[in-house]
């Protein structure tokens, strides 16, 4: 265990409305204002930006970011697929796919958080959670796993 660091609150789902840059394309911008984003995942892995911004040249016609995810890590859309991408540093130009659309992201978020904690039921049950979160993010995401 470290020490000298705040124990983390509990995770609750929630959502946050964001602003956008004006180079935001209005589709996407207008999803951003009207559904928002998660205000967090557990921990600090996923934290939302003030306001989301286009960054060009990556992905299939840009991307719009609006989190961070762990040290140097972005999430964000991309602008010609409209899914929910990350890469591992802003000059990456690598895209991991998370997530076919924003709403899927919003329900894998959730569902995370449901199952949240994993750690205080022992190790089988810990390994149920993960079957059971495992299970609820592919049935609603199949863009992931080549379905």
């Amino acid at each position: 265990m470290i020490r000298g660091l705040p124990p983390l609150p509990l995770p609750r789902y929630a959502v946050v409305r964001v602003g956008c840059s004006a180079d935001v394309p209005d589709e996407i911008a207008g999803d951003l204002r009207q559904k928002g984003i998660p205000t967090g995942l557990i921990g600090y892995e996923y934290q939302p930006l003030g306001e989301a911004a286009l960054l060009d040249g990556t992905g299939e016609s840009g991307l719009v970011f609006f989190g961070t995810s762990g040290l140097f890590g972005r999430l964000g859309i991309d602008v010609a697929s409209r899914r929910v991408v990350h890469i591992p540093t802003p000059e990456s130009a690598t895209v991991n796919h998370v997530n076919k659309d924003l709403g899927l992201f919003h329900e894998c978020v959730a569902a995370t958080i449901a199952h949240f904690p994993f750690y205080e039921q022992g190790e089988e049950a810990r390994f149920q959670a993960a079957d059971e979160l495992r299970d609820d993010v592919e049935m609603g995401d199949h863009a992931n796993w080549g379905d």
